[in-house]
């Protein structure tokens, strides 16, 4: 995995009087990026990116050659610590794992998210034909999730059982929850037979899991955030931010661009996909997933701030934010966000 670029002081004391001026303000040379994404269609956005060289492609129109370094990693805890430790420059995961880095680094490296990656249902599912609600789960059972207790999934889980059993209670289904990435989760549970009969999925593995007869749904994140809502986000340091204008920029029109080829010709985004992905998938149930009408690839980011106020409220964050705006960085401001 690439380290990120630090120019030597060699260099800079041999640079021009322009060039120390600029160093004196703390920017550094810009040119490359390195991003990590989670598995899933929820990443459509950053595979076309990626399929369509879109970041290399705006960087030029600024002049600038950027090398992009793509990673792939499974769970937010993973993530995080390689964008603490500098490790990556842009990772991604869902909004509570990217609220906790925020509330973490507020003050120190001032972690923000970049832009939304779509909004999208996250089912939970199971093989256990006596579950029907959340009231009906068990220690007998397990619940696969990427990231137990701090993921996307748990998370959101937490939200509906402090609903459920009351506050004091949110954290009741965090002991029967397994870590276990999406692929494999999914496995378990179309085989069956395994302690894993339940699995807090997304796009594309929850439909892959449905078209088996003995799985089925037993709540949608959407029944529990009230309606469509950011699934997953990109997120950074306030250090690249400020010290890579331009490559972050090109970053950001990449994902924007990437955005409006999606809505312009989804059967050509599902291929992208597949090829990106390298997924076995069948193309026309990727096709399906792509033109969901409960899904919106869009970076505009959609009730993230129930997050934000309800995570606050159970203690699992510190600081309070005062809108949505608070942990995005203002280029993502101009949308009609939430």
């Amino acid at each position: 995995m690439a380290t990120p670029f630090k120019r030597s002081a060699l260099t800079l004391l041999a640079a021009s009087l322009a060039a120390s001026a600029l160093f004196s303000t703390g920017a550094q040379a810009e040119g490359k990026i390195s991003i990590a994404q989670q598995f899933g269609i929820g990443y459509l956005i950053l595979d076309v990116v990626r399929d369509q060289q879109l970041i290399e492609k705006h960087g030029k129109e600024q002049g600038l050659d950027i090398k992009v370094d793509w990673n792939s990693i499974s769970g937010a805890t993973a993530m995080n610590e390689a964008l603490l430790t500098g490790s990556l420059d842009v990772v991604s995961a869902g909004v509570p794992p990217m609220l906790t880095v925020w509330d973490r680094t507020k003050g120190k490296q001032n972690v923000k998210a970049i832009a939304a990656l779509g909004s999208m249902p996250n089912y939970l599912l199971t093989n256990n034909p006596n579950i029907k609600t959340l009231k009906d789960f068990s220690d007998k059972d397990r619940i696969a999730v990427p990231a137990a207790g701090v993921g996307f999934q748990s998370r959101t889980l937490q939200i509906e059982t402090a609903k459920e059993f009351g506050d004091d209670q949110f954290k009741k289904f965090d002991n029967i929850s397994v870590s276990l990435p999406h692929p494999d989760a999914t496995a378990a549970l179309i085989a069956g037979g395994s302690e894993i009969n339940s699995h807090f999925s997304s796009p594309p593995f929850q439909y892959q899991a449905l078209q088996n007869p003995n799985v089925h749904k037993v709540l949608s994140s959407y029944d529990i955030l009230g309606g469509q809502a950011t699934f997953n986000v990109l997120y950074t340091t306030e250090k690249f931010h400020d010290e890579n204008p331009k490559t972050y920029k090109a970053f950001y029109d990449a994902l924007a661009e990437a955005e409006k080829i999606i809505k312009a010709d989804k059967p050509a985004a599902a291929q992208a996909y597949i090829r990106v992905e390298q997924s076995k998938l069948p193309l026309a149930l990727v096709e399906q997933i792509v033109k969901d009408p409960e899904i919106d690839f869009t970076v505009v980011p959609q009730r993230t701030f129930i997050y934000a106020e309800k995570l606050q409220e159970l203690g699992v964050l510190k600081n309070k934010a005062a809108s949505w705006k608070d942990y995005f960085f203002e280029e993502a401001h101009g949308g009609a966000g939430s």
